[in-house]
């Protein structure tokens, strides 16, 4: 978002507006647009808005330098240039009504933002805009990512493995069909508001989830989405405190993230989770983690996300990878499996069996999975049977597993380790493998 200083204008004072329209933009950008959405009453309107009102902020700061309320600065000038453009736009249903809220806004005294709650709760609204289940999950997950992360289009193609162009048209079918399907924009109340809830909690987990363990391309990790699934569990945990599983999730999440900087070595390869230096590990991360894990037990039944956050903290709260209690996780994984069966739980149910019982007691469990036909490209599978296969002994069949696995893998990362594991069969060596990434 940086640019050449323009002619007059001192480099100092470009830089000062460039930092803080960089960081006004990864604060407020969200607000700003949530509340413009509720003014305007037009999705796409409102987007096109905050961002010219973004861009005629670095000339104004510039020149005028930084005002003492940025926040408040663009949201008047989003909502100025969105009477602008309903002006010019004739054809836009009630359009004299949403000229008429906006300007009777921009005639009060102190035009600023609305008041703090006003703004969380424009949020909210906006997460179940995003996230309803109108929409494909893939469109969720991308217009999640575009209007509350403020990710551009290229970095959330980019993250997905995607070309731009067709991340472009998703969003933008999205956002169409938010309008022709007229979406109402607010937060569900009632007997309507569990289930729907459920649903941003799973945007938001698949967010994590890309991030923690990326599906394709040469990067583990990719932080960025870790980093605005965590900020969008706390604003839903912040908004509707009372929900286990907004706690279970957050937990969930920040206790893997507190891993992150040892998951991967200095030359970018994987490291397992008995072998990481836990010194790496982000201990605040981690406090914070089980604080929400403790709110989610109080604030009503174990859920799935409640239970794989505490599976993550009994690994983690181990002396060492030898002191792992797989008896007591592969139990949480069959309580898993019974509340939200899926392939995923089953497999690391299997894994943490293995441990715990031996590994003929993970192959009895992996067995209707590797007979279902409909699994036969599932690499998270092939590569889970590879290791109880060689903690079985039977190393031909695990070489073939991992065969398997490397070849349905897309992570160039993930991809090394496994033919790292397969080489090592020949030594002999065995290593416990933390629980896949994959969804509940």
């Amino acid at each position: 978002m940086t640019r050449a200083p323009t002619t007059g204008v001192s480099a100092d004072a470009a830089e000062l507006a460039a930092t803080a329209i960089l960081q006004v933009f990864r604060a407020e950008r969200a607000a700003v647009l949530a509340t413009l959405i509720r003014y305007a009453g037009d999705f796409q309107l409102a987007e096109d808005a905050v961002q010219d009102a973004f861009a005629s902020a670095l000339l104004a700061w510039q020149r005028g330098g930084v005002p003492d309320n940025p926040a408040a600065w663009i949201m008047v000038a989003a909502r100025r240039r969105a009477i602008d453009l309903l002006r010019r736009d004739r054809a836009v249903a009630d359009r004299a009504a949403r000229l008429a809220t906006l300007l009777r806004l921009d005639e009060q005294e102190h035009p600023a933002m609305d008041e703090p709650m006003t703004i969380a709760d424009d949020r909210l609204r906006l997460i179940f805009t995003c996230c309803h289940p109108a929409l494909g999950m893939q469109a969720r997950v991308a217009l999640t990512l575009r209007t509350l992360g403020g990710l551009t289009t290229a970095e959330i193609a980019r993250a997905f493995l995607v070309p731009e162009p067709t991340m472009g048209k998703r969003i933008v079918r999205a956002k169409r069909k938010i309008a022709d399907a007229h979406i109402p924009y607010r937060v569900p109340g009632g007997a309507e508001l569990p289930g729907r809830l459920a649903g941003v909690l799973r945007v938001i987990y698949l967010i994590f989830n890309e991030g923690y363990a990326a599906t394709a391309g040469d990067r583990l990790i990719r932080g960025e989405l870790c980093a605005e699934a965590i900020r969008l569990g706390r604003l839903v945990c912040e908004q509707i405190p009372g929900d286990a599983e907004a706690w279970g999730l957050l937990a969930l999440m920040l206790l893997h993230d507190a891993r992150g900087a040892a998951r991967v070595d200095g030359r970018g390869s994987y490291v397992a989770l008995q072998d990481q230096d836990r010194s790496l590990w982000d201990m605040a991360r981690i406090r914070a983690g089980v604080g929400a894990l403790e709110r989610s037990a109080r604030s009503g039944s174990p859920g799935p996300y409640q239970i794989q956050a505490a599976i993550t903290a009994l690994h983690m709260q181990s002396a060492d990878g030898d002191t792992v209690t797989w008896a007591q996780i592969a139990e949480l994984y069959a309580v898993l499996g019974t509340l939200s069966p899926s392939p995923v739980v089953t497999l690391n149910h299997a894994a943490a069996a293995g441990f715990a019982y031996g590994p003929g007691a993970g192959l009895r469990l992996l067995e209707p999975l590797l007979g279902d036909p409909a699994l036969g490209r599932y690499q998270p599978l092939h590569a889970a049977h590879a290791e109880l296969l060689r903690h079985a002994g039977d190393l031909a069949a695990a070489r073939t597993a991992y065969e398997q696995a490397i070849a349905l893998s897309a992570n160039s990362v993930e991809r090394a380790e496994l033919r790292r594991r397969m080489e090592s069969l020949i030594a002999g060596g065995i290593h416990a493998s933390e629980p896949g990434k994959g969804q509940v």
